[in-house]
């Protein structure tokens, strides 16, 4: 299943969440290889990684060059302990590395920077000083003064984008809800939820009713909101046209929208009363916003939209994502990596106009490439094995670059002469600080024989030779997995003794459209397989202790968790993060309706399919692994209902099982407490089990 607002995934979840994600590198794996180099002056480090290094990390996103190339911001999320949340700033450096400001410092959360087209001003999304508590726009004037907020919207900005003259917005704004417009009292009863929608819940948002969102222009010198986009449906991905005279945007634009993911690129006038027109007619989805990246993207005479195409509606989230152009006045779209086997993302434009450049993912890496206008031989740019997850471009070809490797958390680099230079430092005071394991990249083959491939991080000191207790982690998507990035799940538990084995088994994204499409309706099988030979292999290489063996995942992570355990009985102990074994329990209760019925059939006419990847709930007496199921209690992805079922069935059956609710969360934890708190449980079941005399020592 696939949940990809990716969200953004949490800085200490060792597996992702039950999402897609788009990444990728052209740089082929050499097995057995050392990934993790000490970072520089790291020599001096004198501690292993604690619990309490969760507050020190600091996690960088979003960046965005200025127009002239001199400057980038991002944003920047560090841990406020005191008022138990995080806390994001933007952040700026210069393109020569050698100033790095903070821009702000309130105690609300800063997103999406943004800078004005003649670079003078940067806006960002801030829901500071909102009663309401949604987001609105605020400006900031690079010649000094405090920020200064720009809209009012009732329903909040969920996205926006600067026009070419640098005097109005384009902007996503959602209609309010009713009692906020009527000034209603929120201490009364609430009023009855009616419910009409085919989907009607959605993580984080809750239940859906018939407020929309919108595409609006703002005019900054009149403070004014205009809605271009009236009517029953939601638009994403605003994109002007270089002339200004048009917005592009993502839709699904047709009746009875719910029940499909076929997006489509719309063009309408900046003027408020033009109709949208339909650019894409492509059966599937066109610029899916599940996959994330950013907005369609015009060429610099405004002719053409690149932009991502998916793959047949049938297949949802396990189709292949390739690169593609369209006329901006609609007409026939031209795929420009039709034989590339692998997912793209963010396409943008070279300010000549001659070349396309976007993220590709291929195995464990991602990496920049681009791909001559016309078609042609792709290129990548970025080497390494990395995980490039962002990037922006500036007019003069200043490329801005956010990367992450084993040894190092995302940080923004400049990208002016092949190889990327460090722009943020935000991590490397604490990174000096500490000792990290290495992070070996491994490859086997699966029961059937199969090649799949993974990593392998043995615990800090470790002496070669000996054989210690390890973990299998399971990543979550199921189309997502384990790349070449920072760890911090990974390295607490080789800090605490432990080695860990991650695989990307069948199922995960980065090796092409069949290798995802294998575990089609059948959860559990072959990507169980899968992920029991990394054990295997683990073992063979004489450093897993097979009397010493866990297991554990979050969200597809946890619902694969479920199904090995119930398959196999040598793991002493396990670990379920919202995760499912009953799929006829998520049917209605989550907000998977569409992927559901089009993966498995409806439960009433395809009922065989529905109790196959049902194996562990109906098996449940087959488990003798003890269990720790965890799940945040409003997560409408995989919501509580799943793990408070299996926890029932263990206990009924007398087994060892504990079940943890976090108060108020949904299915990423946030709470830093909680966050603490998850992975203090993780390590505490892991040593109760697999290092009973370390666990009694520590009590």
């Amino acid at each position: 299943m696939s949940d990809r607002q990716r969200s953004a995934y949490s800085l200490v979840d060792l597996g992702q969440e039950w999402c897609v994600m788009i990444k990728r590198s052209v740089v082929g794996f050499i097995a057995g290889s050392i990934l993790v180099t000490p970072l520089a002056g790291q020599g001096e480090a004198q501690r292993k990684l604690t619990l309490a290094d969760l507050s020190q990390m600091r996690e960088v996103s979003g960046p965005e060059i200025s127009p002239d190339g001199d400057w980038v911001a991002y944003t920047v999320t560090t841990v406020d302990t005191v008022r138990d949340r995080s806390d994001r700033d933007v952040w700026m450096s210069s393109w020569d590395g050698r100033r790095t400001l903070r821009l702000t410092k309130s105690k609300s959360n800063e997103s999406t920077p943004r800078w004005s087209p003649d670079g003078r001003y940067l806006t960002f999304l801030s829901n500071r000083e909102d009663a309401r508590q949604v987001d609105q726009i605020w400006i900031l004037d690079r010649a000094g003064g405090e920020a200064e907020r720009l809209t009012d919207i009732p329903g909040g900005v969920s996205e926006y984008a600067w026009s070419p003259d640098g005097k109005r917005l384009a902007l996503i704004a959602a209609d309010p809800e009713p009692d906020s417009l009527s000034g209603a009292d929120s201490s009364k009863t609430p009023k009855p939820i009616v419910i009409t929608r085919f989907q009607f819940k959605e993580d984080e948002t809750g239940y859906l009713d018939h407020r929309r969102s919108h595409l609006y222009l703002f005019d900054i010198a009149r403070r004014k909101a205009e809605i271009l986009t009236p009517g029953g449906y939601d638009e994403q991905a605003p994109s002007w046209s270089p002339d200004g005279r048009s917005i592009a945007f993502v839709s699904r634009r047709r009746p009875d929208f719910d029940r499909t993911a076929n997006y489509d690129l719309y063009v309408v006038d900046a003027s408020p009363g033009s109709a949208p027109r339909q650019v894409t007619t492509y059966e599937g989805p066109d610029m899916d916003p599940a996959w994330g990246g950013r907005p369609p993207a015009w060429s610099p005479d405004g002719k053409y939209l690149a932009y991502v195409q998916g793959g047949p509606l049938k297949l949802i989230y396990y189709a292949g994502q390739k690169l593609a152009v369209v006329p901006a006045s609609g007409g026939p779209a031209r795929v420009l990596t039709p034989t590339l086997d692998r997912n793209v993302s963010s396409p943008q434009w070279s300010s000549d106009g001659s070349t396309i450049l976007f993220l590709l993912e291929e195995d464990r890496v991602s990496y920049l490439a681009s791909v001559p206008a016309e078609g042609g031989p792709v290129k990548p740019l970025t080497g390494g094995r990395r995980l490039v997850g962002d990037f922006s471009i500036a007019r003069k070809g200043n490329v801005a670059l956010l990367a992450s490797t084993p040894s190092m958390p995302n940080e923004i680099f400049a990208l002016d002469s092949g190889e990327p230079r460090p722009l943020s430092r935000q991590n490397d005071h604490w990174l000096r600080s500490v000792r990290l394991a290495p992070v070996e990249e491994i490859s086997f083959r699966s029961r059937d024989g199969t090649p799949i491939h993974g990593f392998l991080v043995r615990p800090l000191n470790y002496r070669k030779g000996s054989r210690v207790p390890t973990v299998l982690w399971i990543h979550g998507g199921p189309v997502y997995q384990f790349y070449n990035e920072f760890n911090l799940g990974f390295q607490l538990l080789a800090a605490d003794g432990f080695a860990v084995v991650a695989a990307n088994p069948r199922g995960s994204s980065g090796r092409g459209e069949k290798f995802s499409t294998a575990i089609w309706a059948d959860w559990g099988n072959k990507d169980g397989q899968d992920v029991l030979a990394a054990v295997d292999y683990a073992v063979a290489q004489g450093v897993a202790d097979s009397t010493r063996l866990g297991v554990g995942g979050w969200s597809y992570g946890g619902i694969l968790t479920n199904q090995v355990i119930a398959r196999d009985q040598r793991f002493k102990a396990a670990i379920s993060g919202a995760g499912q074994s009953n799929a006829l329990a998520g049917y209605g209760t989550d907000q998977y309706v569409k992927e559901y019925e089009a993966e498995l059939g409806t439960p009433w006419g395809n009922t065989e399919a529905w109790l196959r990847v049902s194996y562990p709930f109906f098996h449940a007496d087959r488990i003798v692994t003890p269990t720790l199921f965890l799940c945040g209690e409003k997560d409408f992805n995989v919501p509580l209902l799943n793990s408070e079922q299996m926890y029932q069935a263990l206990k009924s059956l007398r087994r060892e099982t504990e079940l943890v609710i976090y108060p108020g969360e949904f299915h990423e934890i946030r709470k830093p407490s909680y966050e603490r708190d998850r992975l203090q449980r993780y390590l505490a079941w892991y040593h109760r089990h697999l290092m009973p005399d370390r666990q009694a020592a520590r009590q």
